[in-house]
């Protein structure tokens, strides 16, 4: 029996810039974080013939081509054709179309546990291209590389994406006490909706095809503002962090009118007047978390508390995917 995990993450800067209708034609950079919430998954050998799949459904099947999760249908094609009974299950603490990345890492959890089950070795920058290939074009989802390559590393990343589709990885440098403040003062609620990324995403890929120009000049400025939030953080000035996150939030809005709603944008404005000097929505957009650095926390948990919201406490990951068992 083979046993994965694989980090969740929210992004710092950057994020719609790694799809690749934008990065072929600019390049794209994006900061990204791991944290301690996580898929994992578990992969055995059955005693008798067929394919036990158990995540949110249970899946009972005697062929490989008859399995209906898409990523495990694709990474069983692919890396175990000739393997006839097999029990794949998943978990996570956190559940999918949040905004977190979760596809990302049950690809890098589903990829290292194969790998490891055939007893071969998976460096981090494979796991991340085969997981993008995978999802990307395998299956034609509109999405970029953030969620699988922060998977596969962990840690408070840098990547920048050439026009070719190379990604160079570099470790954010910042001081101990500057990560100390993020992990103390980023908060994460969930504003009760859920959504499928690619829905979103699709409408950014689209217009950036069709060469639109507001959404081209859109994504060239929320590039500028990653490469600006680098520098904050290298710097320690987590204050001007925050002040990006809203410029970054306001502009991000205008890619598309499924962007947020008025729910979202009242829980944002609550936030801000009440303990909360900047943050945004991770992931697409549409729902999922919000995230904000926080002034006053007592304040802001307390305020958001009263509207229903959930809060999940986290600290860094900086191991990345990884076998655990």
């Amino acid at each position: 029996m083979i046993l994965t995990r694989s980090p969740l993450r929210i992004s710092l800067g950057g994020g719609g810039t790694d799809l690749q209708s934008y990065y072929e034609n600019y390049g794209g950079f994006f900061i990204s974080a791991a944290i301690d919430k996580y898929v994992y998954l578990m992969i055995n050998r059955m005693f008798k013939p067929g394919f036990l799949i158990k995540y949110s459904r249970l899946e009972e099947v005697k062929n490989i081509n008859d399995i209906e999760h898409p990523i495990i249908r694709v990474v069983m094609q692919k890396y175990m054709p000739d393997e006839s009974a097999i029990e794949i299950v998943s978990t996570a603490d956190i559940p999918v179309g949040t905004g977190l990345g979760s596809s990302g890492s049950f690809t890098t959890a589903l990829l290292k546990s194969v790998y490891s089950f055939n007893r071969l070795i998976l460096p981090k920058q494979k796991l991340a291209e085969e997981a993008c290939d995978i999802e990307i074009n395998d299956l034609r989802e509109p999405i970029g590389k953030q969620d699988q390559y922060i998977a596969a590393y962990g840690g408070i990343t840098c990547f920048e994406i050439d026009t070719d589709g190379k990604v160079e990885v570099t470790p954010l440098q910042i001081n101990e006490e500057t990560r100390y403040d993020l992990e103390d003062n980023l908060l994460l609620f969930f504003t009760g909706y859920s959504r499928n990324a690619s829905e979103v995403l699709k409408i950014q890929k689209e217009s950036t095809i069709n060469q639109d120009q507001a959404m081209i000049e859109n994504l060239h400025f929320i590039k500028k503002l990653g490469i600006d939030s680098k520098k904050a953080l290298e710097k320690g000035d987590v204050e001007n962090f925050s002040e990006l996150m809203n410029v970054h939030w306001e502009h991000k809005k205008k890619r598309a009118n499924t962007m947020s709603n008025d729910r979202i944008n009242y829980l944002y404005e609550h936030a801000i007047k009440n303990g909360a000097l900047g943050g945004k929505l991770i992931g697409a957009g549409g729902g999922g978390f919000l995230m904000f650095y926080a002034v006053n926390k007592k304040l802001l948990r307390r305020t958001m508390q009263s509207e229903g919201l959930h809060e999940v406490r986290f600290r860094f990951d900086f191991s990345g995917t990884r076998s655990v068992l």
